[in-house]
């Protein structure tokens, strides 16, 4: 029996890929609205954390973020004091190490086996079953567990990066490089317009250049059609983008460009409050520059 803590937007065709697969799902949700669509998709719906945690031999949470974890598991009808030894946590939420390392310890010292598998790729790909998944554990709770996450994630692309906290790490670096890749582009296209370089033949050059990237070659023609990718919060982006700040300074590393990138999105939060948009960093700089990134011209 599997325990799914989170029916949101990527849960949710979590679940039905794990259904799919043969395996027994109860799910919860704080929002009691989720408990329709994850019936309809095979599973049982547990009232509280700790009945879903109860009944699992394995717990999965895909969580907004870590506050949303810490209260799951350790808050009012808390996951963790139900789960028993012997079973896995995996946890799946693009956590913060500081955050998961007080409840972790409190699950390992229980008996119960830890894992944390932050996911890249969206909601298509967590439809698909194809997410990128950034494994920190032990490596043989991993192969025990492996069956399970390869209906969930590409199994080509289920990487082991190290011990408990490294996964974590890695998705937060990743998603960093992302939203940084992202600000330092659309400050270059801002300058190329004001300078008078058409923004097609621009998105050619740096597109076949040394200064390619991921975000050029696939997410630069959404923005350039006026998508800020609302599939995520900018609260959330913002969260992340702290989260990593927070352990370069904790761990001394110098982090100024990086900072940089938080300090934006933290003004574009500022901006727009807590609205769907990954790019709405994107969306300040051009306000600020009284730009819009846009091809063809509107």
């Amino acid at each position: 029996m599997i325990g799914f803590l989170g029916v949101g937007r990527m849960g949710l065709p979590m679940c039905a890929n794990l259904v799919r697969a043969g395996h027994e799902v109860v799910a919860h949700d704080l929002r009691p609205e989720r408990r329709a669509p994850a019936l309809a998709r095979g599973c049982r719906w547990a009232a509280a954390a700790s009945e879903a945690a109860a009944a699992a031999d394995v717990l999965v949470t895909m969580l907004p973020g870590p506050h949303e974890v810490v209260e799951a598991m350790t808050g009012p009808g808390g996951a963790l004091p139900a789960l028993r030894a012997g079973t896995t946590w995996i946890d799946m939420t693009s956590n913060s190490a500081a955050a998961a390392e007080p409840v972790r310890v409190q699950a390992l010292a229980g008996g119960v086996d830890v894992l944390e598998a932050p996911v890249g790729g969206g909601v298509t790909a967590a439809e698909d079953g194809t997410l990128k998944l950034y494994v920190g554990g032990d490596r043989e709770v991993l192969e025990r567990n492996r069956p399970l996450l390869e209906v969930l994630g590409d199994p080509r692309r289920i990487v082991h990066v190290g011990g408990h906290g490294t996964g974590y790490t890695t998705k937060l670096l990743v998603n960093l490089l992302w939203f940084g890749q992202a600000v330092a582009t659309a400050e270059a296209l801002l300058l190329g317009r004001r300078a008078g370089i058409d923004l097609g033949v621009l998105r050619g050059a740096l597109s076949d250049s040394a200064a390619a990237s991921e975000f050029i070659r696939r997410d630069l023609d959404a923005l350039l059609a006026g998508d800020y990718m609302t599939s995520f919060g900018v609260d959330r982006c913002h969260e992340e983008l702290a989260n990593v700040v927070a352990q370069a300074r904790a761990l001394g590393v110098p982090f100024e460009v990086s900072s940089s990138v938080e300090r934006i999105y933290r003004r574009a939060l500022a901006r727009y409050g807590a609205a769907d948009g990954e790019l709405l960093a994107v969306a300040l700089l051009e306000e600020e520059a009284g730009v819009e990134l846009r091809w063809p011209f509107r």
